[in-house]
């Protein structure tokens, strides 16, 4: 993903003339979805760090749990495919929610539209949104990025064929910016600390 390296890389900066300085209600600019879904997620409030390889994703959450001092404290998750891909980061895993006040998560994709994360049965089960801890990890790879969520639907019902999970839903908004504070499509929806892990796969 190009814009990725651009920002993070040292190389040429994101245009002035982004989706930030324009009205809400201009029409998009025709820009990559890589660089959509950061200024949307962003706005939305997200943190997240870009990763050339797994090294740097493992630096990543180690920096993340020492900003915060987790130190000692599990992490819940519902996808067992985290415990192997990060058995070697000696993390002790529970998925008893009032084991822990983080989530540790995968997703199914990252929608450009709207800078939000889409998850499934696969990553919470039956779960509510309000239902999951306040504080979010996700690990997502580049390759998850789709421009809509009419797009991740269809590659989801492509994927899985006649086993498409359920519980379909989209983490929006999280913490509130200057941005984002007063928007009424966030009344109601519970507000979460994420963190993006963002893995490059191209």
């Amino acid at each position: 993903m190009g814009v990725f390296k651009k920002i993070f890389g040292g190389g040429k900066k994101v245009s002035k003339e982004t989706l930030e300085t324009r009205g809400d209600h201009m029409p998009d600019l025709k820009i990559p979805i890589d660089e959509k879904f950061t200024i949307y997620f962003k706005k939305n409030g997200g943190k997240f760090i870009y990763c050339e390889d797994f090294s740097e994703i493992s630096l990543a959450l180690k920096n993340i749990i020492s900003e915060n001092n987790w130190q000692n404290h599990m992490f819940y998750s519902l996808d067992p495919r985290l415990e192997t891909r990060f058995a070697s980061e000696k993390l002790e895993f529970t998925d008893k929610r009032q084991e822990s006040d983080i989530f540790f998560t995968t997703c199914e994709h990252l929608v450009a539209h709207n800078g939000s994360i889409l998850v499934c049965s696969n990553q919470i089960k039956e779960k509510k949104l309000d239902e999951l801890p306040s504080n979010l990890i996700v690990f997502a790879t580049t390759s998850q990025l789709v421009d809509s969520i009419s797009g991740a639907l269809k590659i989801i019902k492509e994927k899985y064929r006649k086993d498409i999970p359920n519980n379909i839903t989209t983490l929006k908004h999280f913490q509130p910016t200057p941005e984002n504070k007063d928007d009424f499509l966030s009344y109601g929806s519970a507000s979460k600390n994420v963190y993006l892990l963002l893995l490059e796969d191209y």
